[in-house]
């Protein structure tokens, strides 16, 4: 029984001497990767994705290098080094035929500047810029010759185009013809995969996108020295910005499709898209303001509080600087990873096999297995890039909690980043391993049922099953994150696998939850207006930078790609501060748990914090009694032994 006790009083002190803990998550996820490394080289040997990047004609040559011949093809394996670009030969006519674009293509060195009416245009434009827009094996001198000329070269008359940034096309400058070319890009590009339309938006805005997201980090780490340093101006200042932002940007939207909506000019397809979906951007921002507005209007008399709370957790982020860079490295290590994966995912969608048709054009059949590989290749983009995201939660509640339950607070101990980051990859990166594999079991169904929506698109009945089911999905995966960073600081102090630190957190929170609920739940709503701040002023560079591209450009997806990185920029910076005050109010709970205030089990909690929390909370004079004379004894106290 007695030793019992002295495990009971043990229970919840930080260790020095640890153990692994979840060590076959962390074999099963070494056997996950190694899965992926076979993909990846499986990708790189079997697939081509200079094809997608690069284009490529109807007769297998990719555009801008030297090819090899197709069995079959007779004008395969030509050297297409300065031919950089694809020119369909019937651009204002594309149309779809098994999800295949009908028209010939060819790979040629220049676009067309200016409309072509007849074959001696053709001519000359061949013999004056070296760009041959006829079949490779019809001659310059034979354009007005050969009797099948109509047939081997171009449809008359050649709208101008020029090379825009979308996979190296010639791209038609004529409003009707550019109307169906993209037009039936967009539609090839929506029966084939999302993933494509995406990337597609990406590189047609890739300048403005990249502008865009140095602006969104540049905005997160003003917002986060803010917090750190000027607490009391920047809670109320931060609050007007946001409420400024949050009209503007809904006026904004309303005042943009309004504008266009009523243009006489909007005849393309693609300003016709960027109607509709400005009219829901529109919407959403107008109900999204209306919500945090009435929650900023209930929460105002809470102001004060949340000057305290942030000043208590800038003093801990003050004593270990080091956690500001810790979203940096993390962030860079993600992007390292997100690069190799779409890497490896344009390899993979381009594996397949050179086949000749029986009017010597080339096909690529798709080898297979193939689909499998992508579906598990997608597994481990959500599993890795959660496990990423959880050892930054462990590196930042490890040095919290040494930090905390260090007795003497003007002397810290040296180097507690680099402490916990050691302590992390010896120890406990199985618990890593197995907190983000919850978190992907559920991001899983949650893709599943957005994709069955979007099938299921004009049945209501069936849309508004599958909205609840997703908000659910979205509800339990908020609910287990936090779960999952209580338990990684439980891990951090008692060296315990993964389920016996989420029962023992469940547990001791459960208890507190009337002390710490309503505190930690309003500087996470401060937070959340900080990420508020950061992605409205980014969205609102984006609209004022794709408006100036109404004709060329279809900025929806750009768009809302930016306004999703702003989102991540800022919550991966401002996630230093949540993850800091959850694991500051866990080691408070504990503390209140396992010591008394007495000389022989002195509080480790330091007058501010303390103060603060019995402000909050409106705690009893006996507990507030407790507090005074627990802190009277914590100088002269014993320090708690490891065990």
């Amino acid at each position: 029984d007695s030793g019992d006790s002295i495990s009971e009083l043990q229970e919840w002190r930080p260790v020095i001497y640890r153990k692994c803990t979840d060590t076959l998550w962390l074999l099963l996820f070494c056997l996950f990767w190694a899965g992926l490394m076979f993909i990846s080289g499986y990708a790189v040997v079997a697939g081509a994705a200079e094809r997608l990047v690069l284009g490529y004609d109807s007769f297998g040559n990719i555009c801008g290098r030297k090819n090899t011949p197709v069995e079959g093809a007779n004008l395969s394996g030509l050297d297409m080094t300065n031919k950089k670009y694809v020119f369909f030969m019937n651009s204002c006519g594309l149309e779809i035929q098994s999800l295949k674009i009908s028209s010939l293509s060819l790979c040629v060195s220049s676009c067309p500047q200016e409309q072509l009416n007849s074959l001696e245009d053709l001519q000359s434009f061949a013999r004056n810029n070296g760009s041959f827009l006829c079949i490779y094996n019809l001659t310059v001198s034979n354009y007005t010759l050969n009797p099948k000329a109509a047939q081997l070269c171009p449809t008359l008359p050649v709208p101008p185009s020029k090379s825009f940034p979308l996979f190296n096309r010639c791209v038609p400058q004529n409003p009707e013809c550019y109307s169906k070319y993209a037009s039936v890009l967009i539609s090839m590009v929506n029966e084939m995969d999302v993933f494509h339309r995406i990337l597609s938006g990406i590189l047609a805005g890739r300048d403005t996108v990249i502008g865009l997201s140095v602006l969104a980090l540049a905005f997160s780490l003003i917002l986060v020295l803010a917090f750190r340093f000027i607490q009391t101006l920047l809670i109320h200042t931060l609050i007007a910005l946001v409420v400024f932002g949050l009209l503007f940007i809904s006026g904004v939207l309303w005042w943009l499709h309004y504008d266009y909506r009523n243009d006489p000019s909007t005849e393309l397809e693609t300003e016709k898209e960027n109607v509709k979906f400005l009219l829901g951007y529109a919407i959403f921002s107008t109900i999204v303001t209306v919500v945090l507005l009435s929650l900023i209007f209930v929460l105002r008399k809470r102001l004060q509080f949340a000057v305290q709370l942030f000043r208590i957790v800038g003093k801990i982020i003050g004593r270990i600087p080091f956690l500001l860079f810790q979203p940096l490295w993390t962030f860079l290590i993600l992007i390292v990873f997100w690069v190799f994966w779409v890497a490896v995912l344009l390899s993979l969608g381009t594996a397949g096999t050179a086949q000749s048709t029986s009017g010597g054009q080339v096909e690529y059949r798709a080898l297979s297995g193939i689909c499998y590989m992508a579906w598990y290749h997608f597994v481990g983009l959500i599993w890795t890039s959660e496990f990423i995201l959880a050892c930054q939660q462990m590196v930042i509640a490890g040095a919290v909690v040494t930090c905390y339950f260090n007795r003497n607070k003007n002397n810290p101990l040296p180097h507690p980043v680099l402490s916990s980051m050691s302590v992390l990859f010896c120890y406990h990166l199985g618990t890593a391993v197995k907190g983000s594999f919850l978190i992907t079991i559920l991001r899983i169904p949650r893709i599943v049922l957005l994709y069955l929506y979007n099938i299921l698109n004009q049945k209501k009945n069936a849309k508004c099953l599958f909205s609840c089911c997703f908000c659910w999905v979205c509800c339990q995966e908020s609910c287990l994150r936090c779960f999952n960073q209580h338990a990684y600081t439980t891990t951090a102090i008692n060296g315990t696998n993964f389920c016996t630190s989420a029962k023992d957190a469940v547990c001791i929170l459960a208890r507190n939850s009337a002390k710490l609920a309503s505190i930690n739940c309003f500087g996470d709503f401060v937070l959340f207006l900080g990420k508020v701040f950061v992605v409205c002023f980014t969205v609102f560079g984006g609209l004022m930078a794709f408006n100036y591209h109404r004709e060329l450009q279809a900025w929806v997806v750009p768009l809302l790609l930016v306004g999703f990185f702003a989102y991540l920029m800022s919550h991966s910076f401002l996630s230093v501060f949540e993850v800091t005050a959850d694991a500051m109010f866990l080691c408070f709970a504990i503390d209140m748990e396992t010591n008394d205030g007495t000389a022989e089990k002195p509080y480790f909690v330091d007058q501010e914090l303390l103060t603060f929390v019995s402000q909050s909370n409106k705690l009893t004079t006996g507990q507030n009694h407790r507090s005074t004379r627990s802190f009277q004894d914590t100088e002269d106290g014993t320090e708690l032994q490891p065990m």
